[in-house]
């Protein structure tokens, strides 16, 4: 495959009620204990207006650690991608099985209709993939079973009512969301503003997809806003990755970083042998004067912000606010154009 020179930013058109979204197994397996969190995604989304199907993949087949061989994956998520009557897909999970496939997802079908894919973790690998080979935009943001029908339940009513009206503006609205409404603030790590593209995901993703023909080119991380979180292992695996990026360049062209709740990660503490999330990025960043925000509220440790990949963001860090200047999706054709079109075609 040819990755373009310069794709040009590709958003979704923006969903209507009673469009069809879809849950698919585009990772790991759905076992049958977690078939009441599908369930609840299926109420989150019917609530919002939408109807919802399940795709067959979530039938509980398992080969090894995935939902099937990455092929079977693959043709399944193509012929989502490919039916005009899907309009958005909501992964099950994440996984280990991503990488499987990225070289038999139809990129045509993705330019010809691209469409809103939600997910976090190993689906992130996907959104990072996409951007780089056709510019769409990734929604970095809940899935089914640690998500919608996991940690949302576990949320106060007040709080789940307030994402899901911030997950139907951001499918829906074709005008910025602006201030992520966080439940709790974040941390100014290092103060600051920024604005610039997001870019991100789990933190191992970002730095293992760099070393593929799938990588985000170099030149796109020049002023955007890095994103990262991460679900176990150790505290040093964290700092690796932060060096992976330094060496390849991208640390010295971003222009803030913002840093997901960590969750499950050993060898954290508060210092000396067991140093803080927070001292381990600022060691790696060094003299890099750039605004961090830490422990904003996506990733595993969920419910999730939607961060969506190539969208542009500003960030405060000193106030500890991120706000998307920009809208994810497009309207529809034949609708009143989007108040900064010029911006909207920019590239990535």
């Amino acid at each position: 495959m040819t990755r373009p020179a310069s794709p040009r930013l590709l958003r979704p058109r923006a969903l209507r009620p009673g469009d069809l979204v879809v849950i698919a197994a585009l990772s790991g397996p759905l076992p049958a204990a977690y078939e009441g969190n599908v369930e609840q995604t299926v109420a989150v989304f019917e609530r919002m207006g939408f109807r919802v199907r399940r795709a067959p993949l979530l039938d509980g087949r398992q080969r090894w650690w995935s939902a099937a061989t990455p092929a079977e994956i693959a043709a399944e998520l193509n012929g989502l991608l490919r039916d005009p009557e899907v309009r958005a897909i909501v992964a099950s999970d994440g996984g280990q099985t991503v990488f499987g496939y990225l070289d038999l997802i139809d990129l045509e079908a993705v330019r010809a209709d691209p469409k809103p894919i939600l997910g976090y973790s190993d689906i992130s690998l996907l959104h990072l993939a996409l951007y780089a080979r056709t510019g769409l935009v990734g929604f970095h943001a809940d899935m089914a079973v640690p998500g919608f029908g996991g940690q949302w339940p576990a949320v106060p009513a007040p709080r789940r009512a307030e994402l899901e009206s911030l997950y139907s503006r951001l499918l829906m609205d074709t005008e910025p969301i602006g201030a992520l409404p966080a439940s709790s603030p974040g941390e100014c790590w290092r103060a600051g503003r920024a604005e610039g593209r997001l870019i991100g995901g789990v933190i191992n993703r970002i730095a293992l997809v760099q070393a593929t023909p799938y990588a985000v080119p170099l030149e796109w991380f020049d002023g955007a806003v890095l994103f990262w979180e991460e679900l176990g292992g150790q505290a040093s695996y964290l700092w690796s990755y932060l060096q992976v990026m330094r060496h390849c360049g991208i640390l010295d062209r971003i222009s803030g970083m913002v840093v997901g709740v960590p969750r499950d990660i050993a060898g954290l503490g508060s210092s000396g042998a067991t140093p803080a999330l927070s001292e381990i990025v600022l060691d790696v960043l060094g003299d890099r004067d750039i605004p961090v925000l830490g422990n904003v509220e996506f990733g595993h440790a969920g419910p999730n912000l939607p961060m969506p990949v190539g969208v542009r963001a500003g960030l405060d860090a000193g106030e500890r606010t991120l706000s998307l200047l920009e809208p994810a999706v497009r309207p529809h054709r034949g609708s009143a154009p989007a108040p900064d079109l010029k911006r909207l075609l920019e590239p990535p």
